[in-house]
């Protein structure tokens, strides 16, 4: 069983590797191939491997999470 100070230290992890995770995904699937959908400027895009981009349609307005610790 893992102790309070070692949950911690590992919670405290889970943004970066989450940014990490999210930066590897984006990057196979272009890789592979395939288009992924991203916001930009305010817009849904549609980006394929060439780099080209399809415009979706606007964005919601984005919602401030804000960091505990």
């Amino acid at each position: 069983m893992r102790t309070e100070k070692e949950i911690d230290f590992l919670e405290k992890k889970i943004p970066e590797l989450a940014e990490v995770a999210t930066k590897k995904a984006y990057c196979d699937a272009l890789s592979r191939g395939n288009a992924v959908m991203e916001i930009v400027d305010g817009q849904i895009v549609s980006t394929a491997p060439d780099g080209t981009q399809t415009f979706i349609k606007n964005a919601k307005p984005m919602v401030k999470v804000h960091k505990n610790g």
